[in-house]
C-alpha cells in the first residue's frame, strides 16, 4: 500500500510545485531513488509545460564554441583528464589570434555564444584575459561572451591579488557577458575536498556567482554527478542553487552531467541513464525558480537527451564548436547542427535557436532527414 501511495504524490507533484509547494531536501532524496520513474518524468514534464507552455511543440538550442585557451592548471583535480603541467609536451597557451579564429569560425556557423574556459595557469598575466575579451567585442561585437567560471575568477582573484568584486568588474568591462556555472561539481565542501580541493569551497562559488548576479553578470548553474557524493549531497547541491536564485534571480538555465572517468584512468563507472533521468526531473521540480533545464546530449548521448525532454528538460544545449575537456576523458559525443536538428525533430519538436538569453531567433522545419 505505501508504494501505492508514493506512486500517487509523485503523480501529483508537478501540479503541487504549481500551486506553490516547495520539495525540501529529504523529499529530493526519495525521488532520486524512486522506482516510479515514468511517473516523475509525468510530474517534472507537468511543471515545465506550466512555465514553457509549448515545451511538448519546441526545443531550444544554442550554436556556441568553446574555447579552451590553455590546458596548463595547477588544480590538479582528481576527475580531470584535460590539464598538464607547464613543460608537458602537450600543454598548451592560445594566442590572441588563434582565439579570434575560433570565434571568426563560430560566427561563420552562425553561432551567437563564445565560452572561454582552461586551466588555472599562473604565469597568464591578467592582461591577457582582458586583451582577449576586448579583440572578441572590437572584432565581432554582436557575440556574446559567455566565460570564466567562478573557480577561473577565483583563481584570478588569488593570483592578481584582486578582490572578487574588482576581478568581475574589470572583466565585464573588457566585455564578459555572463558567467558559465561550471567547477561547482557537487557544492558540499567534504566532495569538493575530496575530488577538486583547488576550486574553492562552497560558499566561494556560490559567493561568486552572487556578486556577479549583483553586477548583471548572469550565469547558470550546473552540476557534475556520479563519483564521490551521496544522493543527500545532491539534493543539498539544488537546495544551494535555489537558495541563491531566490536571493539574485541570476541563474538563466541548470545543466546536470554525469562524471566521465578517463578512458584507461582511475575511477568509478559512468552514472546510470536512469540515474540521469531521475536527476533532470527531480532538478525541474526542485528549481521551481530556474526557467530552464538543459538536456545533456554531450555527456549523456543524444537518443537520452531526447528522453530528457520528457522529464522536465526544454532546452538541447549548445551545438558546441571546439570542446576539448570531456574529449580528453575518452567521451567523443560529436553532434553537429543537423545532427541536433534532426534529435530535436524525432521527438515530435520544432527546433528552435536562441540565444544565450534565451531570446528565440531562428525557427527551423520539422522536416527529418529521412
Amino acid at each position: 500500500m505505501a508504494l501505492v501511495i508514493e506512486r500517487e504524490k509523485i503523480l501529483t507533484l508537478g501540479e503541487r510545485v504549481i500551486s506553490g509547494e516547495r520539495i525540501d531536501a529529504d523529499r529530493c532524496v526519495d525521488l532520486l531513488k524512486s522506482r516510479w520513474i515514468s511517473e516523475l518524468g509525468y510530474a517534472s514534464n507537468a511543471y515545465t509545460l506550466h512555465i514553457h507552455p509549448d515545451a511538448d511543440q519546441v526545443c531550444t538550442f544554442v550554436i556556441d564554441a568553446n574555447i579552451n585557451y590553455t590546458n596548463i592548471c595547477t588544480s590538479r583535480c582528481r576527475f580531470c583528464a584535460f590539464y598538464r603541467e607547464k613543460g608537458h609536451p602537450e600543454a598548451y597557451v592560445r594566442s590572441r589570434d588563434e582565439i579570434l579564429a575560433g570565434v571568426s569560425h563560430l560566427v561563420k556557423h552562425h553561432g551567437t555564444q563564445v565560452m572561454l574556459q582552461g586551466g588555472h595557469n599562473p604565469d597568464l598575466p591578467f592582461d591577457y584575459y582582458l586583451d582577449i575579451l576586448k579583440s572578441i567585442k572590437k572584432r565581432f561585437p554582436s557575440v556574446h561572451i559567455h566565460s570564466f567560471s567562478p573557480p577561473e575568477i577565483l583563481f584570478f582573484s588569488k593570483i592578481y591579488g584582486m578582490d572578487i568584486d574588482s576581478v568581475l568588474q574589470e572583466l565585464k568591462d573588457a566585455g564578459l557577458d555572463s558567467l558559465p556555472g561550471g567547477g561547482a561539481e557537487i557544492l558540499v565542501d567534504r566532495v569538493r575536498k575530496k575530488v577538486s580541493p583547488g576550486k574553492g569551497s562552497t560558499a566561494s562559488w556560490l559567493e561568486v556567482m552572487r556578486i556577479a548576479h549583483e553586477k548583471g553578470l548572469p550565469s547558470t548553474a550546473t552540476m557534475m554527478y556520479g563519483h564521490a557524493e551521496t544522493l543527500r549531497d545532491r539534493a543539498e547541491h539544488l537546495l544551494r542553487i535555489r537558495e541563491l536564485q531566490d536571493e539574485t534571480r541570476g541563474f538563466t538555465a541548470f545543466i546536470p552531467w554525469s562524471y566521465q572517468p578517463a578512458e584507461g584512468g582511475p575511477g568509478r563507472t559512468r552514472a546510470s541513464p536512469v540515474d540521469y533521468l531521475r536527476l533532470v526531473a527531480a532538478s525541474r521540480l526542485m528549481l521551481d525558480n530556474i526557467s530552464n533545464i538543459q538536456a545533456g546530449w554531450l555527456t549523456e548521448g543524444g537518443e537520452i537527451a531526447q528522453i530528457a525532454l520528457g522529464f522536465g528538460a526544454n532546452d538541447f544545449g549548445g551545438v558546441i564548436l571546439g570542446e576539448e575537456v570531456l574529449r580528453s576523458t575518452g567521451t567523443d559525443t560529436r553532434l553537429d547542427l543537423e545532427d541536433i536538428l534532426d534529435l530535436i525533430r524525432r521527438t515530435g519538436r520544432t527546433p528552435v535557436q536562441r540565444d544565450t538569453y534565451y531570446h528565440r531567433i531562428r525557427r527551423y522545419s520539422t522536416k527529418r532527414k529521412d
